[in-house]
């Protein structure tokens, strides 16, 4: 027996995750392949790669979280650089920065670089509630990852275009899925 796809709700929260090689893109000076976005909604599109469409609902809490992938503490004692989220933009159709606002509330979160440890990784984030009354449609967005350098305090900022949220009503089946029993 199955649950009618319009009474399965959605994740109360997705996230979407990036993978960032820092000294890859601090040698290159560019993010063009070397980030890879993943998230945890099962309707999304090009999960791994940096044109991820999210599939998420009006009012859904999204999460940005941010990972090095080089984090591990070097033998010398220090820590490799590392990468957070300095800001997210959401574009219009050229390019430009959109005026109107897609979230109610946008905003950064994180941990300081003291809390490094073999045990506790280290990651920034972004988290933000979808306006409850968004249009349905597609979102481009930029995130503008900071990546820190070897001259402590100045770190460079860069560009990341690409992925995009599909925003859909609660009850669209394509966020929905059957459930069942034993799965």
């Amino acid at each position: 027996m199955s649950t009618p796809l319009s009474t399965v709700p959605p994740a109360p929260q997705l996230n979407i995750v990036s993978s960032v090689d820092v000294a890859a893109i601090l040698r290159d000076s560019t993010t063009v392949g070397h980030i890879g976005v993943m998230d945890n909604s099962p309707a999304s599109k090009n999960k791994g790669t940096a044109d991820l469409q999210t599939v998420c609902c009006q009012g859904q809490v999204l999460n940005w979280l941010v990972y090095s992938r080089d984090a591990s503490k070097r033998p010398d004692g220090t820590w490799p650089a590392s990468a957070r989220i300095a800001n997210i933009l959401f574009l219009n159709e050229d390019g430009t920065v959109r005026n109107e606002k897609v979230f109610r509330e946008l905003k950064v979160y994180g941990g300081p670089d003291a809390m490094r440890s073999q045990w506790t990784p280290v990651y920034y984030y972004w988290a933000g509630i979808l306006r409850p009354d968004i249009e349905p449609g597609v979102y481009r967005y930029r995130l503008i990852i900071q990546c820190d350098t070897d001259v402590v305090g100045q770190p460079k900022a860069y560009q990341f275009d690409g992925p995009s949220l599909e925003v859909v009503l609660p009850t669209n089946p394509i966020i929905t899925r059957m459930v069942r029993p034993g799965r």
